[in-house]
Protein backbone atom coordinates (compact mmCIF):
# COMPACT_ATOMS: atom_id res chain seq x y z
CA UNK A 1 0.00 0.00 0.00
CA UNK A 2 1.26 3.73 -0.61
CA UNK A 3 1.21 6.42 1.84
CA UNK A 4 -2.44 7.74 0.42
CA UNK A 5 -3.91 4.22 0.59
CA UNK A 6 -2.70 3.89 4.21
CA UNK A 7 -4.12 7.55 5.37
CA UNK A 8 -6.80 6.57 3.61
CA UNK A 9 -7.75 3.41 5.85
CA UNK A 10 -6.13 5.40 9.00
CA UNK A 11 -8.77 8.34 9.18
CA UNK A 12 -11.14 8.59 11.78
CA UNK A 13 -10.01 4.88 12.75
CA UNK A 14 -11.18 4.29 16.09
CA UNK A 15 -9.04 0.94 15.88
CA UNK A 16 -6.97 -0.32 12.78
CA UNK A 17 -8.57 -1.79 10.43
CA UNK A 18 -7.38 -5.55 9.44
CA UNK A 19 -5.26 -4.65 5.88
CA UNK A 20 -3.35 -1.93 8.25
CA UNK A 21 -2.32 -5.14 10.62
CA UNK A 22 -1.32 -7.00 7.87
CA UNK A 23 0.67 -4.43 6.16
CA UNK A 24 2.59 -3.71 9.51
CA UNK A 25 3.25 -7.76 9.89
CA UNK A 26 4.38 -8.24 5.99
CA UNK A 27 6.92 -5.01 6.88
CA UNK A 28 8.01 -6.66 10.02
CA UNK A 29 7.27 -3.15 11.88
CA UNK A 30 6.92 -5.11 15.26
CA UNK A 31 10.48 -5.69 14.87
CA UNK A 32 11.99 -2.63 13.79
CA UNK A 33 14.89 -3.40 16.96
CA UNK A 34 14.96 -6.99 17.12
CA UNK A 35 17.98 -8.46 16.30
CA UNK A 36 18.05 -10.46 13.04
CA UNK A 37 18.37 -14.31 14.88
CA UNK A 38 15.02 -13.56 16.50
CA UNK A 39 13.76 -12.76 12.41
CA UNK A 40 13.61 -8.67 13.15
CA UNK A 41 14.73 -6.11 11.23
CA UNK A 42 17.71 -4.88 13.67
CA UNK A 43 18.02 -1.45 12.34
CA UNK A 44 20.59 0.98 13.79
CA UNK A 45 18.82 3.24 16.11
CA UNK A 46 19.50 6.41 13.07
CA UNK A 47 17.81 3.78 10.47
CA UNK A 48 14.95 3.34 12.61
CA UNK A 49 14.46 7.30 14.24
CA UNK A 50 14.12 7.60 9.97
CA UNK A 51 11.50 4.76 9.65
CA UNK A 52 9.78 6.05 13.14
CA UNK A 53 9.84 9.78 11.54
CA UNK A 54 7.99 8.46 7.96
CA UNK A 55 5.48 6.05 9.77
CA UNK A 56 4.43 9.01 12.00
CA UNK A 57 4.57 11.68 9.10
CA UNK A 58 2.12 9.17 7.01
CA UNK A 59 -0.29 8.64 10.16
CA UNK A 60 -0.09 10.05 13.83
CA UNK A 61 -1.80 6.87 15.57
CA UNK A 62 0.07 4.41 13.13
CA UNK A 63 3.37 6.06 14.24
CA UNK A 64 2.93 6.36 17.43
CA UNK A 65 1.82 2.70 18.00
CA UNK A 66 4.72 1.33 15.93
CA UNK A 67 6.94 3.43 18.53
CA UNK A 68 5.68 2.40 21.56
CA UNK A 69 5.19 -1.50 20.59
CA UNK A 70 8.54 -1.85 18.53
CA UNK A 71 10.02 -0.24 21.73
CA UNK A 72 8.32 -2.90 23.75
CA UNK A 73 9.63 -5.39 21.31
CA UNK A 74 12.95 -3.86 22.26
CA UNK A 75 13.04 -5.74 25.77
CA UNK A 76 13.71 -8.49 23.21
CA UNK A 77 17.30 -7.69 24.75
CA UNK A 78 16.43 -7.78 27.98
CA UNK A 79 14.94 -11.30 28.13
CA UNK A 80 17.09 -14.52 28.87
CA UNK A 81 18.03 -16.17 25.59
CA UNK A 82 15.73 -18.92 26.26
CA UNK A 83 12.66 -16.72 27.01
CA UNK A 84 12.97 -14.74 23.97
CA UNK A 85 13.72 -17.95 21.74
CA UNK A 86 10.36 -19.43 22.91
CA UNK A 87 8.51 -16.12 21.87
CA UNK A 88 10.41 -15.23 18.61
CA UNK A 89 10.56 -18.85 17.45
CA UNK A 90 7.19 -18.65 15.16
CA UNK A 91 6.16 -16.31 13.35
CA UNK A 92 8.12 -13.74 14.83
CA UNK A 93 6.53 -10.46 12.04
CA UNK A 94 3.15 -11.43 14.37
CA UNK A 95 4.62 -10.65 17.68
CA UNK A 96 4.18 -7.38 19.53
CA UNK A 97 5.22 -6.25 22.65
CA UNK A 98 3.01 -3.76 24.68
CA UNK A 99 1.87 -2.59 27.86
CA UNK A 100 2.96 -0.25 30.91
CA UNK A 101 5.92 0.93 32.97
CA UNK A 102 3.70 2.00 35.84
CA UNK A 103 4.33 -0.34 38.76
CA UNK A 104 0.83 -1.01 39.29
CA UNK A 105 0.57 -4.29 40.40
CA UNK A 106 2.20 -7.22 42.42
CA UNK A 107 4.31 -10.41 41.43
CA UNK A 108 4.22 -12.99 44.45
CA UNK A 109 7.71 -15.30 43.98
CA UNK A 110 7.22 -18.83 44.76
CA UNK A 111 10.31 -20.48 43.81
CA UNK A 112 10.48 -20.35 40.18
CA UNK A 113 7.13 -19.05 39.79
CA UNK A 114 5.45 -15.27 40.35
CA UNK A 115 1.97 -14.92 40.64
CA UNK A 116 0.95 -11.45 39.36
CA UNK A 117 -2.04 -9.23 39.78
CA UNK A 118 -3.23 -5.87 39.36
CA UNK A 119 -4.43 -3.34 36.73
CA UNK A 120 -2.30 -1.52 34.32
CA UNK A 121 -3.27 1.73 32.51
CA UNK A 122 -2.43 2.66 28.92
CA UNK A 123 -1.29 0.35 26.94
CA UNK A 124 -0.28 1.10 23.46
CA UNK A 125 -1.70 -0.72 21.05
CA UNK A 126 -3.78 -3.12 23.56
CA UNK A 127 -5.85 -5.19 20.75
CA UNK A 128 -3.15 -5.73 18.35
CA UNK A 129 -0.46 -7.13 21.09
CA UNK A 130 0.46 -10.98 21.47
CA UNK A 131 2.09 -10.15 24.88
CA UNK A 132 1.31 -7.92 27.60
CA UNK A 133 4.54 -6.21 29.34
CA UNK A 134 4.06 -5.06 32.90
CA UNK A 135 6.25 -3.88 36.32
CA UNK A 136 5.53 -5.13 39.58
CA UNK A 137 6.72 -5.16 43.36
CA UNK A 138 7.96 -8.34 44.08
CA UNK A 139 6.49 -9.68 47.00
CA UNK A 140 7.46 -12.94 48.97
CA UNK A 141 5.75 -14.69 52.06
CA UNK A 142 3.33 -12.07 51.41
CA UNK A 143 6.20 -8.86 52.41
CA UNK A 144 7.59 -6.49 49.99
CA UNK A 145 11.28 -7.90 48.78
CA UNK A 146 14.05 -5.15 49.25
CA UNK A 147 17.11 -4.88 47.35
CA UNK A 148 20.36 -4.75 49.07
CA UNK A 149 19.81 -1.02 49.19
CA UNK A 150 16.50 -1.24 50.93
CA UNK A 151 14.47 0.01 48.30
CA UNK A 152 11.52 -2.11 46.69
CA UNK A 153 12.41 -4.50 44.48
CA UNK A 154 10.63 -5.01 41.25
CA UNK A 155 10.86 -6.17 38.16
CA UNK A 156 9.05 -6.57 34.76
CA UNK A 157 7.23 -9.48 33.22
CA UNK A 158 6.35 -10.55 29.19
CA UNK A 159 3.07 -12.39 29.71
CA UNK A 160 0.48 -13.78 26.44
CA UNK A 161 -2.05 -11.55 25.62
CA UNK A 162 -4.95 -14.12 26.26
CA UNK A 163 -3.86 -14.47 30.20
CA UNK A 164 -5.44 -10.28 30.74
CA UNK A 165 -8.45 -8.80 30.36
CA UNK A 166 -8.69 -5.90 28.54
CA UNK A 167 -10.75 -2.52 29.37
CA UNK A 168 -11.62 -0.86 27.14
CA UNK A 169 -11.32 3.24 29.11
CA UNK A 170 -9.36 4.86 25.71
CA UNK A 171 -11.32 7.75 25.21
CA UNK A 172 -9.45 10.74 23.77
CA UNK A 173 -9.75 13.60 21.14
CA UNK A 174 -6.64 12.11 18.86
CA UNK A 175 -4.75 9.01 18.72
CA UNK A 176 -7.90 7.10 19.16
CA UNK A 177 -6.25 4.02 16.73
CA UNK A 178 -3.45 3.65 19.25
CA UNK A 179 -6.37 2.01 21.37
CA UNK A 180 -4.76 2.59 24.25
CA UNK A 181 -6.54 0.83 26.99
CA UNK A 182 -5.75 -0.24 30.42
CA UNK A 183 -5.57 -4.29 31.23
CA UNK A 184 -5.95 -6.49 34.56
CA UNK A 185 -4.32 -9.55 35.44
CA UNK A 186 -5.59 -11.84 38.20
CA UNK A 187 -3.72 -14.41 39.36
CA UNK A 188 -1.61 -15.45 36.34
CA UNK A 189 1.49 -17.10 36.91
CA UNK A 190 4.73 -16.56 34.93
CA UNK A 191 8.30 -18.61 35.16
CA UNK A 192 10.87 -16.26 35.86
CA UNK A 193 12.89 -16.83 32.83
CA UNK A 194 10.40 -14.31 31.53
CA UNK A 195 11.10 -11.46 34.04
CA UNK A 196 13.24 -8.99 33.11
CA UNK A 197 14.86 -5.52 34.35
CA UNK A 198 16.12 -2.74 32.12
CA UNK A 199 19.71 -2.44 32.76
CA UNK A 200 20.27 -6.20 31.93
CA UNK A 201 20.92 -7.04 28.14
CA UNK A 202 21.53 -10.66 26.46
CA UNK A 203 22.45 -9.00 23.20
CA UNK A 204 25.55 -7.65 21.50
CA UNK A 205 23.64 -4.94 18.94
CA UNK A 206 24.45 -1.52 19.73
CA UNK A 207 21.10 -0.21 20.09
CA UNK A 208 20.91 -2.57 22.92
CA UNK A 209 23.66 0.08 24.98
CA UNK A 210 22.12 3.02 24.65
CA UNK A 211 20.32 3.96 28.10
CA UNK A 212 16.80 3.28 27.70
CA UNK A 213 15.62 7.13 28.80
CA UNK A 214 17.99 8.51 25.80
CA UNK A 215 15.94 5.69 23.26
CA UNK A 216 12.87 6.76 24.65
CA UNK A 217 13.41 10.25 23.93
CA UNK A 218 14.52 9.84 20.62
CA UNK A 219 12.03 7.58 20.25
CA UNK A 220 9.04 9.69 20.68
CA UNK A 221 10.80 13.12 19.52
CA UNK A 222 10.82 11.70 16.46
CA UNK A 223 7.07 11.60 16.25
CA UNK A 224 6.60 14.78 17.23
CA UNK A 225 8.52 15.70 14.23
CA UNK A 226 6.79 12.74 11.96
CA UNK A 227 3.85 14.73 12.61
CA UNK A 228 4.94 17.94 11.92
CA UNK A 229 6.19 17.56 8.61
CA UNK A 230 2.41 15.70 7.71
CA UNK A 231 0.85 19.17 9.21
CA UNK A 232 3.21 21.64 6.54
CA UNK A 233 2.62 19.00 3.75
CA UNK A 234 -1.95 18.92 4.30
CA UNK A 235 -1.82 22.84 5.52
CA UNK A 236 0.26 24.22 2.57
CA UNK A 237 -2.49 25.11 0.77
CA UNK A 238 -3.76 27.62 3.69
CA UNK A 239 -0.91 28.42 4.95
CA UNK A 240 0.57 32.18 4.34
CA UNK A 241 4.28 31.85 3.01
CA UNK A 242 5.39 33.35 6.28
CA UNK A 243 3.51 30.50 8.47
CA UNK A 244 4.93 28.13 5.80
CA UNK A 245 8.46 29.20 6.39
CA UNK A 246 8.13 29.42 10.28
CA UNK A 247 7.05 25.91 10.06
CA UNK A 248 10.12 24.48 7.64
CA UNK A 249 12.82 26.46 9.60
CA UNK A 250 11.15 24.57 13.03
CA UNK A 251 10.85 20.75 11.04
CA UNK A 252 14.55 21.52 9.71
CA UNK A 253 16.51 22.45 12.94
CA UNK A 254 14.73 19.82 14.50
CA UNK A 255 15.47 16.82 11.78
CA UNK A 256 18.89 18.00 12.26
CA UNK A 257 19.21 18.59 15.56
CA UNK A 258 18.00 15.48 16.30
CA UNK A 259 20.11 13.14 14.18
CA UNK A 260 23.20 14.85 15.12
CA UNK A 261 22.24 13.86 18.59
CA UNK A 262 21.66 10.67 17.32
CA UNK A 263 24.60 10.34 15.31
CA UNK A 264 26.71 11.20 18.63
CA UNK A 265 25.46 8.56 20.48
CA UNK A 266 26.39 5.95 18.12
CA UNK A 267 29.91 7.31 17.90
CA UNK A 268 29.78 7.18 21.54
CA UNK A 269 28.88 3.12 22.23
CA UNK A 270 30.88 2.43 19.36
CA UNK A 271 33.73 4.09 20.39
CA UNK A 272 32.97 2.46 24.05
CA UNK A 273 32.63 5.89 25.29
CA UNK A 274 30.34 6.12 28.15
CA UNK A 275 27.13 8.06 27.99
CA UNK A 276 26.96 10.02 31.08
CA UNK A 277 24.46 10.84 33.34
CA UNK A 278 25.19 14.87 32.25
CA UNK A 279 24.62 13.23 28.28
CA UNK A 280 21.15 12.18 29.42
CA UNK A 281 20.11 15.18 30.76
CA UNK A 282 21.43 17.22 28.12
CA UNK A 283 19.44 15.14 24.96
CA UNK A 284 16.28 15.29 27.48
CA UNK A 285 16.68 19.37 27.78
CA UNK A 286 17.37 19.95 24.38
CA UNK A 287 14.06 17.20 23.09
CA UNK A 288 11.96 18.93 25.52
CA UNK A 289 12.66 22.56 24.32
CA UNK A 290 12.31 21.54 20.51
CA UNK A 291 8.90 19.66 20.94
CA UNK A 292 7.83 23.02 22.75
CA UNK A 293 9.05 25.08 19.67
CA UNK A 294 7.15 22.55 17.47
CA UNK A 295 4.00 22.80 19.69
CA UNK A 296 4.05 26.48 20.18
CA UNK A 297 4.68 26.72 15.98
CA UNK A 298 1.31 24.75 15.49
CA UNK A 299 -0.76 26.50 17.68
CA UNK A 300 0.00 29.91 16.56
CA UNK A 301 -0.86 28.82 12.85
CA UNK A 302 -3.89 26.66 13.52
CA UNK A 303 -6.63 29.26 13.92
CA UNK A 304 -5.85 30.39 10.67
CA UNK A 305 -6.42 27.48 8.61
CA UNK A 306 -10.23 27.78 7.74
CA UNK A 307 -13.03 25.22 8.17
CA UNK A 308 -11.28 22.56 6.40
CA UNK A 309 -8.99 22.15 9.53
CA UNK A 310 -11.99 22.07 12.14
CA UNK A 311 -13.49 19.36 9.86
CA UNK A 312 -13.04 15.63 11.75
CA UNK A 313 -13.46 14.20 8.22
CA UNK A 314 -10.07 15.92 6.85
CA UNK A 315 -6.38 15.16 7.73
CA UNK A 316 -5.47 18.17 8.80
CA UNK A 317 -7.74 17.90 11.93
CA UNK A 318 -6.60 14.56 12.63
CA UNK A 319 -3.21 16.03 12.94
CA UNK A 320 -3.79 18.51 14.94
CA UNK A 321 -5.84 15.83 17.34
CA UNK A 322 -3.37 13.81 17.25
CA UNK A 323 -0.22 16.23 18.40
CA UNK A 324 -1.92 17.57 21.26
CA UNK A 325 -2.98 14.26 22.28
CA UNK A 326 0.50 13.31 22.09
CA UNK A 327 2.13 16.08 24.19
CA UNK A 328 0.13 14.74 27.13
CA UNK A 329 2.47 12.31 27.02
CA UNK A 330 4.70 12.74 30.41
CA UNK A 331 7.71 12.40 28.75
CA UNK A 332 8.20 15.95 27.57
CA UNK A 333 5.79 18.05 29.59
Amino acid sequence: MNTSQLRDLCLRAKIFPKEIITWIEENNLWNIWVPQSYGGLELTLTEGLKKLKHLAKIDGSLGWTLTLCSGANYFVGNLQPEAAENIFKNKPSQISFGGSGGIFGTAEKFGNIYRINGTWRYATGAPYLSHMTLSAKILENGRQVKNSDGTDMMKSFVIPREKVELIKDWSTMGMQATATHSFKVCDVEVEEKYSFVYDKFYTSQDVFKIPFRVFADFTLWVNYLGMLSHFIEEGYESLTEKQENLLLQIENETENLLFKLASQIEYQIEKAESITEEDKAEIHRLASVSVKKMTAAITSVYPYLGVKASRTDQQLNQIFRDYFTATQHHIFR
